[in-house]
């Protein structure tokens, strides 16, 4: 390109073109008698020092060319010559290539020093040159797999080259004249930021003289209609010597197998970023069908194996057809707003593709379809089906690998899914069976409550709640939260939440239960059970415990309450005014040495208490004292049901749902325990009292209903005030309660407890408690700051009407 300048190459003329090549005028006597400018610049001989002397003077070889030429006219172009030499003015011989053009006698013959012929000199190299250059035009027009066409103002073509021809499929002759919108009627550009059309783009050229170039260009070949090609086309405008122009020349190229290699290196590059985001396997088996469809087939759909949905292991394939489920669908002819459709069964004739599949556990194809299994260590996960238009378009080598890849890729993704799905529900009814799957009616309080899984990775966290009856008719209120997620939190969690129930039986006070959990969460590992609150592996364990424990009786309405480095819980009165209880805070669990405060309160009927997690108030986008305020906000309603109060808080507080950690609230709403079901006496510590205890328990057991009970109670009586007299000082106090069971107590000042023991048969005595134990339903010790307790409690007969409903 160096040496072939734009004027040059602008110019088809040869070096022996008799209006630029280097000419001299013989006569027939071989004689010079005309010399060109051209010929003095080439050889430096000018006219007067040439004229009148012998040809082969100054050309040795131009007989020799005359001899090749002599037949040839006067207006035939020279275009080719021999090599030859010629003589410079200086002495230097020069290679040239050298033609003769004979002239046509004059009539009536002609003289001696009559013109003859003209010798056509040029240089040999620029001879060369410009004969390779005419070696690359005809290779352009009869050898180039480049497509070239030229349209003129009108958009018509007026030529093309042989691949160009080819292309279309028809002789030249019968296309000539032909638009270029009638050639690719269905055909358009595919490259962003042009027109669509052919004409759009040649007119664009035409106007601006700007050329285009590499658009992509999508049709149908016109010799071989059917499947889509690709050309890269250039386009350009074309001008006459006096710059008029000429139309537009187009190069195009086929490059259907690049650009299906590209676009399939497309979808594999979107099936990577696409596919398995998300550990749900319906999700991910509709991320194919998107990936697919339109790109790689009008219709995909996605089949899984029924066990394989449920997060269990796929079984090894032996040849059966197992139950498929479809998961995931999609086709072109789908709206882009279609709602996906949920999971429904779905059987397969035998001879289908899917069923032959299925059966053979390998791809299968046909014409426009093609199956390919899911597979996740070679057992069957289900299958996806590919199909393209109505008229047969077979995948070819290069797809049926895609497809390949990118159902190894799904299946990949599936598994993790499968398994996520496993490990999920198993951490979820692990924490299911942890958390209380119903409260039991409690004569103390009304209850509702909202646990809402965090959705961070395994969904599952370690807070809990719990509502425990105690004696009584008290009943234990507990909210708590180990830090951390997943199954270790919730395990810890379900671990606390049992040992709280448990010490919770032995009416311990609120304070010392969370002394004694302390001293479990804080214990080594190696001294036992293992230290539920401590790090023991990467991710997702709880690294901290807190707690709220609280103990409300109905008939005193007292609520004692103490808590563990937790929030406080919400107290709304009957008169709607909401306070946050001055509790001394405590602190978590497990550091241990520290000491924890009760506190203790007096709640008049229908008080409501609630009692809430950190992440039922707290998020990254709120902190605590605003979460507070919206939920003191909701309570301030504390007239409503406490299910209606319950769904307007999480609305209110999660309005998106899940956060990033659990959340879990409980309401209650106390009760008072109503006179007509109490009856208590004070006793003074005498034998005396033991008969007068008897009476007293009988006569108000006929007044209740249950004389059916009076044998029990009354030995029950006897049993427990003989040995309060025996045992302890101080007055003594009997107190039976009607309410879902009838409950006998006796306190003294005492703070030794009665053991159940197998008398021997030489004891005199041993044997009253346990026969007590065996008359009634349960029984058991609780203590108090001045004393202990010491109770029963038996259940109706089946036709007692029960007793009235404790007040509100």
């Amino acid at each position: 390109m160096n040496a072939w300048n734009a004027a040059e190459s602008a110019d088809f003329r040869g070096p022996l073109d008799v209006t630029r090549a280097a000419t001299a005028v013989l006569d027939a006597r071989d004689l010079v008698i005309g010399w060109s400018p051209a010929a003095q610049r080439l050889l430096g001989y000018r006219p007067e020092e040439v004229i009148g002397r012998p040809c082969e003077a100054f050309f040795p070889a131009a007989e020799a060319a005359g001899d090749a030429w002599s037949g040839q006219s006067a207006k035939t172009p020279l275009s080719s010559g021999r090599l030859g030499t010629a003589r410079h003015r200086d002495g230097r011989l020069l290679p040239v290539a050298v033609t003769t053009c004979p002239l046509e006698p004059a009539p009536g013959g002609s003289a001696p020093d009559a013109p003859a012929r003209i010798l056509v000199v040029a240089g040999l190299a620029a001879q060369q040159e410009w004969e390779s250059r005419q070696a690359m035009l005809h290779g352009l027009a009869t050898q180039s797999p480049v497509g070239l066409g030229i349209y003129d103002t009108d958009l018509r073509v007026t030529w093309g080259n042989a691949a160009f021809v080819k292309e279309i499929g028809l002789p030249l002759r019968e296309f000539l004249g032909t638009r270029a919108e009638a050639l690719y009627p269905d055909g358009e550009f595919v490259t962003e930021g042009y027109p669509r059309t052919l004409d759009a783009v040649m007119e664009q050229v035409l106007e601006t003289g700007e050329p285009v170039l590499d658009l992509h260009f999508l049709g149908q070949q016109p010799s071989e209609p059917g499947p889509d090609h690709v050309w890269s086309c250039s386009y350009y405008r074309l001008h006459d010597a006096q710059g008029q122009v000429l139309g537009v020349c187009e190069d195009a190229f086929d490059i259907t197998d690049r650009y299906q290699a590209q676009r399939r290196l497309n979808l594999l590059v979107a099936a990577g970023t696409r596919i398995g985001t998300t550990l749900d396997m319906t999700a991910t088996a509709r991320e194919i069908t998107e990936v697919a469809v339109p790109d790689f087939a009008r219709t995909v759909t996605v089949d899984l194996v029924h066990p394989v949905l449920e997060g269990e292991e796929p079984a090894p394939g032996d040849g059966t057809v197992p139950p498929l489920v479809r998961v995931a669908t999609r086709s072109v002819d789908d709206p882009p707003d279609a709602v996906p459709h949920g999971p429904y069964r779905i059987e397969y004739p035998p001879g289908s593709l899917p069923y032959r599949s299925l059966s053979s556990g390998g791809m299968v194809r046909a014409e426009n379809s093609m199956v390919v299994p899911l597979r996740a260590g070679g057992a069957p996960m289900g299958l996806v089906t590919f199909t393209r238009g109505t008229h047969p378009s077979v995948f070819d080598k290069g797809e049926v690998e895609l497809a390949d890849e990118l159902v190894t890729r799904t299946a990949v993704c599936l598994d993790n899914a499968r398994r996520f799905t496993r490990e999920h529900t198993a951490a979820l009814a692990l924490q299911r069976n942890l958390l209380p799957q119903h409260v039991p009616e409690q004569s103390a309080v009304d209850v509702a409550y909202r646990y809402l899984p965090s959705d961070d990775r395994a969904g599952v966290g370690g807070d809990w709640f719990d509502v425990i009856g105690l004696s009584g008719t008290r009943v234990g209120l507990v909210v708590g939260d180990v830090v951390g997620h997943g199954l270790e939190a919730a395990a810890t969690m379900g671990r606390l939440r049992t040992t709280v129930r448990a010490l919770a039986q032995l009416d311990l006070s609120p304070d010392e239960l969370l002394s004694r959990l302390d001293d479990l969460v804080g214990q080594p590992a190696e001294e036992g059970a293992g230290q539920v609150g401590t790090h023991t592996g990467p991710d997702d364990v709880a690294t901290g415990v807190t707690c709220l424990y609280a103990v409300y009786d109905p008939v005193s309405r007292r609520c004692t309450m103490a808590r563990a480095g937790h929030l406080p819980p919400a107290v709304v009165d009957p008169s709607g005014t909401m306070f946050f209880p001055d509790l001394p805070a405590g602190p978590p669990l497990g550091l241990g040495g520290l000491p924890f405060e009760s506190l203790d309160l007096e709640l008049p009927p229908g008080s409501l208490v609630a009692l809430f997690t950190d992440g039922l108030v707290e998020s990254p986008h709120r902190d605590v004292d605003e979460g507070l305020a919206v939920l003191a906000r909701v309570l301030g309603e504390h007239h409503r049901p406490l299910e209606e109060l319950c769904d307007r808080a999480m609305a209110e507080l999660l309005p998106d749902g899940p956060a990033a950690d659990d959340s879990a609230l409980l309401l209650v709403r106390t009760r008072e325990l109503d006179a007509r079901q109490v009856a208590a006496w004070e006793l003074p510590a005498d034998p005396a009292a033991v008969g007068a205890a008897r009476e007293l328990a009988t006569a108000q057991l006929r007044e209740w209903g249950l004389e059916e009970l009076s044998y029990a109670t009354e030995l029950a009586v006897s049993e427990l005030v003989t040995n309060a007299v025996r045992h302890a000082s101080g007055p003594l106090h009997l107190r039976l309660l009607r309410d879902l069971t009838l409950l006998t107590e006796v306190s003294d000042t005492g703070h030794t407890s009665p053991h159940l023991r197998h008398a021997a048969n030489e004891d005199e005595g041993g044997r009253g408690l346990f026969i007590v134990a065996q008359l009634v339903q349960r029984w058991g010790t609780r203590y108090t700051p001045y004393g202990k307790t010491i109770w029963t409690e038996q259940a109706f007969p089946p036709r007692y009407p029960g007793a009235p409903r404790p007040m509100d």
